[in-house]
């Protein structure tokens, strides 16, 4: 299986899912899920990786996303999770991660908070999201993104894979937001399986 074997290079587990376990975290935050390996390749090919000074992926779960970019990229990295037992297991993988990838000198990191407690920093020019939590959260987020922005001019990018209504309406009728690029994922049997990139220019 691709993914068992990704996770097995890289020295990390991110196979599975998790439910919340409360019903009040459960009407805004979505179960973890890891973003398919062979969507990251093809949003690999197709982004320009080069051109960030640090992702951040909001809902990072066990942190797929962000080792596999920081191995390939060699890109500073930072992860933002709310359930603290999958955070833990983001810390194990980071861990092993570290045994493995003692040449690359960016830093990754992950952070146990509320993604909307995030002090957005003048270096963060990219964001993931996978549908991690409500549009009522991701509104709190972009506003902080847009603060930031406010404060420190820069081109910023947010990249969204399996894309929901609420957070491309929100986008594209209340904020300076465009979209600069939709990325599917060949043989996909969802039509949801791809990616939509926004970008906001100084």
């Amino acid at each position: 299986m691709r993914e068992r074997k990704q996770d097995k290079l890289l020295g990390i587990r991110t196979v599975g899912t998790r439910e919340w376990e409360w019903l009040l975290d459960r009407i805004h935050y979505n179960r973890y899920e890891a973003t398919p390996y062979r969507a990251l390749d093809i949003l690999s090919e197709k982004y320009m990786f080069s051109c960030v000074n640090r992702i951040v992926d909001f809902g990072c779960g066990r942190g797929r996303v962000l080792f596999y970019l920081h191995n390939r990229f060699h890109i500073p990295a930072i992860g933002i999770e709310a359930n603290l037992k999958t955070y833990e297991e983001a810390i194990e993988n980071a861990a092993i991660y570290s045994l493995k990838a003692k040449h690359i000198t960016a830093p990754i990191e992950f952070i146990h908070g509320l993604a909307q407690n995030y002090k957005i920093d003048r270096r963060d020019n990219c964001f993931y999201f996978f549908n991690p939590f409500s549009v009522h959260i991701f509104r709190k987020v972009v506003d902080n993104i847009l603060l930031s922005v406010e404060e420190d001019g820069r081109t910023v990018d947010l990249i969204l894979f399996y894309p929901v209504h609420e957070y491309i309406d929100f986008l594209e009728t209340s904020t300076p937001f465009t979209i600069i690029d939709e990325i599917n994922v060949p043989e996909a049997d969802d039509k949801n399986d791809r990616f939509l990139i926004y970008r906001l220019g100084e």
